[in-house]
């Protein structure tokens, strides 16, 4: 099944992002998630991988996993960090040969210790760049890209970014994915933009419930969107974890079900191998 086909139908499709576990408890716990997240009838399943590549070979490991519980479609990211051509064909080669069906293609961040990202010799430069290499030589992998409600944090502005955005899907991406948001005014008016810029493909939200306020202050500043006053507020009236899980479940479900009355083609959601939210997110929607 192809990636944009997904997206094809009246059903706001869904699908879950994982990463890579570090133990093998952490590998057994995830496959219990993922079977519980199979109860939402996920059209596909993400992994991501560690900085640098670190754990790219988990990554196929853990996507073959979900591959045999689930018997869905499965993506892996790719990005061009710390990688020459010829490293990220051996990857693309072996995904193929492993059954992954489709790429996230990503230029990722700058590794660790980085201010500004720097392709390697023999690398790539651009997410553009990386799209084009993967429908050159490897047509068969369906290709999501990301796309920023808020802007990158590296572009210039605004249109730099779209512009940019507009260079992945001329290469040939089939879907742009969103970074987390938390204020659907910002989707909504992204998406008018990617519009008028003549972006024809899918534009699917990511989620990621706010569950622990400490934690998504980190995740949110790292990726610079905003998280409303209105929610930091509640959050900081909560008195321990327990309540600023309700209060952020509560927070998501109105952006989703606001999102889906707004027609959008699907939701992806950034679960962090858990399943507890997105179960309570998920239920009678």
């Amino acid at each position: 099944m192809s990636l944009a086909s997904h997206y094809a139908t009246s059903r706001c499709a869904i699908s879950f992002e994982l990463f890579p576990p570090k133990t093998q408890a952490g590998i057994e716990a995830l496959c219990e998630n993922v079977r519980r997240l199979c109860e939402f009838e996920p059209s596909f399943f993400t992994c991501t991988y560690g900085a640098g590549g670190s754990t790219q070979g988990t990554t196929l490991d853990v996507l073959s996993k979900v591959r045999e519980i689930t018997h869905l479609p499965v993506a892996s990211h790719l990005t061009c960090v710390n990688a020459t051509v010829q490293q990220l064909e051996q990857y693309l080669a072996k995904a193929e040969e492993q059954g992954t069906d489709y790429i996230v293609a990503l230029r990722g961040d700058p590794p660790k210790g980085s201010t500004h990202f720097e392709a390697v010799e023999g690398g790539l430069c651009y997410a553009n760049e990386l799209v084009e290499l993967i429908r050159a030589h490897y047509p068969r992998f369906g290709i999501a890209v990301a796309g920023y409600p808020e802007v990158h944090q590296e572009a210039a502005d605004a249109k730099t970014d779209l512009q940019n955005l507009k260079r992945k899907v001329d290469a040939g991406a089939d879907i742009v994915i969103t970074q987390l948001f938390y204020d659907n005014t910002d989707f909504y008016r992204f998406r008018d933009q990617c519009v008028a810029a003549g972006i024809e493909v899918p534009i699917v939200p990511g989620i990621l419930p706010v569950t622990n306020f400490k934690q998504a202050l980190r995740i949110a500043t790292m990726c610079k969107a905003r998280i409303p006053k209105k929610l930091e507020e509640a959050m900081n009236r909560c008195e321990d974890v327990d309540s600023q899980f309700e209060v952020g479940v509560a927070h998501a479900r109105n952006q989703i079900v606001d999102l889906m009355a707004q027609g959008v083609p699907g939701i992806h959601y950034y679960v962090l191998n858990k399943s507890e939210a997105a179960a309570a997110l998920l239920a009678g929607l």
